[in-house]
């Protein structure tokens, strides 16, 4: 599956990504990505390596210009309830994005995610995106509202990705945003 934009193209990854997704994995913006880390370009060869059979919910962004990888984003269906059994409908997604710094502010995580959104809202049978943003990244939770998403709430030493210098993890502050199908423009 590959979805385009007026600058992007957002399509599966490809094992010569490497280099593009090293530069900006190696030190991921934000304590969620954390996990992501990669420490090594032969780590970013492995982790292409495994991506590339991800074609419907994975997706790098790439710019049209010149056809470098300068983020992704990525959301697999879910049941809307985390009791419901395997007979539910998965039509819950939570999106992730990422986007290389050297590219923020120009517009692109919006122009990825919006056309994101729209490809799972009309091509996979989305009812309800949702997604998650430490209080800190204001950037994340402005693209959430200016992509039509309505702040549900704020979850006060949710999740820890990393630990603080004695060893002890370290909590997040979570803000949770969501938009219905019904209310997609």
């Amino acid at each position: 599956m590959i979805i385009e934009t007026e600058r992007l193209i957002l399509r599966p990854f490809r094992e010569s990504d490497a280099e593009d997704v090293f530069e900006y994995l190696h030190k991921p913006a934000v304590n969620c990505f954390a996990c992501m880390k990669l420490e090594t370009i032969e780590n970013a060869r492995k982790e292409m390596k495994e991506r590339v059979g991800e074609t419907e919910y994975y997706f790098a962004i790439v710019l049209k210009e010149n056809a470098k990888v300068i983020g992704e984003i990525d959301a697999y269906p879910e049941t809307g309830e985390p009791h419901a059994d395997e007979s539910s409908p998965k039509d819950t997604f939570s999106p992730c994005w990422m986007l290389n710094k050297k590219f923020q502010g120009k517009g692109y995580a919006y122009e990825a995610a919006h056309a994101f959104f729209d490809y799972l809202f009309k091509e996979k049978g989305a009812r309800r995106i949702y997604a998650y943003t430490e209080d800190y990244n204001l950037a994340s939770q402005h693209l959430c509202e200016k992509l039509g998403m309505r702040r549900e709430g704020l979850f006060l030493e949710f999740v820890s990705f990393v630990n603080n210098p004695d060893g002890t993890p370290r909590y997040e502050n979570t803000c949770q945003y969501a938009i219905l199908k019904k209310e997609w423009r």
